[in-house]
């Protein structure tokens, strides 16, 4: 099996033209060294948010904070981008330096209450747990419902879930799986049960489509460095509108207030909008080349994005089972991602990754198993390369 360039369905479901991936890649500078298979731990810079991030640092070293209000407004562009991306208003959308805070967002400003519960799946990332976890402290319970490679066993969730649950938390791709969850089912449970779904979305969002109102999703994050194709400390948090007087406001700045620039007015009103949970001074370079990147792949759209991706994997898989490795990443459809993690029987992990390193192939270990996971740029060269690599 070979990758070939795909038409995606248009909105219209007519085909478009067929898509030129090769003129992504030429986007992506890692490309010309690295065959890069690493997108799930840090991606590389694509070649817009690169430029728009070196002009920052030019034009702040040449005029300081003279043309400030040019960035600013490039970093709202961004928070558009951003709301455009998952099918929010942009009032929804809060700039956020991580995921973590997102989801600390929630945590700390959910009005709870002694007896009540979170649901979370016991495979997800920490950053999903500690949060949720460290609530104990205010009678708040977490259960963590395991799975089998990722997959949930829905009636031991549908157990879990009761009426004093709050809040359902999910990772939309695991990052140590790679199955990728039915993001409106979670949702149906939880709101059938009363409560609200959260998703974590880093290992997904930027190549999957999301849309939080055809999806039911009440609060969103995702930090811009995995799929997105931008900087660490610039990502995205989404709070649905009917949501904003439910959270306190947590992390309060000068930048939390409708008078953010009347530096001598203190009065604590909080802006209407998801901006009131920024609190102080924003990653101005990195939120501004994360939303070049986040331009670059509107045009190409999650439809063409997400089947790259999974033909991409697929053929991974392919070739890895042909060189006689395990796959351990659960590929059913619907749940395809674009991580895919595999062992390599007698063969140690450690070594498998200096080898690859040592021929500019990039991937990683987690939990003790490789993990490769391409973007829609990586080619059938690339591909090569990493069964090469692999095999020497």
């Amino acid at each position: 099996m070979s990758i070939q360039p795909q038409s995606p369905p248009a909105r219209d479901g007519s085909r478009n033209r067929a898509i030129d991936w090769e003129a992504l890649r030429q986007e992506m500078p890692v490309a010309e060294r690295w065959a890069y298979f690493d997108h799930g731990a840090i991606a590389p810079l694509s070649g817009p948010a690169q430029r728009v991030m070196q002009e920052w640092i030019e034009d702040t070293a040449a005029n300081g904070d003279t043309t400030w209000p040019d960035w600013a407004a490039r970093v709202e562009e961004t928070r558009q981008e951003g709301a455009r991306l998952i099918g929010a208003q942009p009032e929804e959308i809060g700039l956020m330096p991580s995921t973590t805070a997102g989801i600390t967002i929630v945590a700390d400003g959910f009005p709870w209450k002694p007896g009540d519960n979170v649901v979370t799946l016991a495979d997800e990332f920490p950053s999903n747990q500690y949060p949720w976890i460290a609530l104990a402290d205010r009678g708040v319970e977490t259960r963590r419902v395991p799975t089998d490679r990722g997959c949930v066993d829905w009636d031991k969730l549908s157990e879990a879930v009761d009426a004093r649950t709050r809040i359902v938390t999910v990772s939309w791709v695991s990052f140590s799986s790679g199955w990728r969850n039915d993001i409106a089912a979670f949702s149906q449970l939880a709101h059938e049960r009363g409560a609200l779904l959260f998703v974590d979305a880093i290992q997904a969002l930027g190549v999957f489509e999301m849309d939080v109102r055809r999806f039911g999703v009440d609060f969103l994050a995702a930090d811009g460095h995995k799929w997105m194709l931008g900087p660490e400390g610039a990502g995205l948090f989404f709070v649905a509108k009917e949501h904003l007087d439910l959270l306190r406001t947590v992390g309060v700045g000068w930048n939390s207030v409708v008078h953010s620039r009347q530096f001598d007015r203190i009065e604590l009103e909080v802006k209407p909008d998801a901006s009131r949970y920024e609190g102080g001074t924003l990653n101005m370079p990195g939120l501004a080349g994360l939303g070049a990147s986040l331009k670059l792949l509107a045009e190409y759209g999650p439809a063409a994005l997400s089947a790259r991706v999974i033909e991409t994997t697929d053929e991974v898989c392919q070739r890895l089972t042909e060189i006689g490795a395990s796959i351990m990443t659960r590929r059913e459809p619907g749940h395809k991602s674009s991580i895919v993690i595999f062992e390599m029987p007698g063969r140690d992990p450690d070594e498998l990754l200096q080898s690859c390193a040592q021929n500019h192939v990039a991937l990683c270990c987690r939990n003790g198993r490789m993990r490769v996971s391409p973007h829609a740029y990586n080619n059938a060269e690339d591909i090569d390369r990493l069964i090469d690599a692999l095999r020497a």
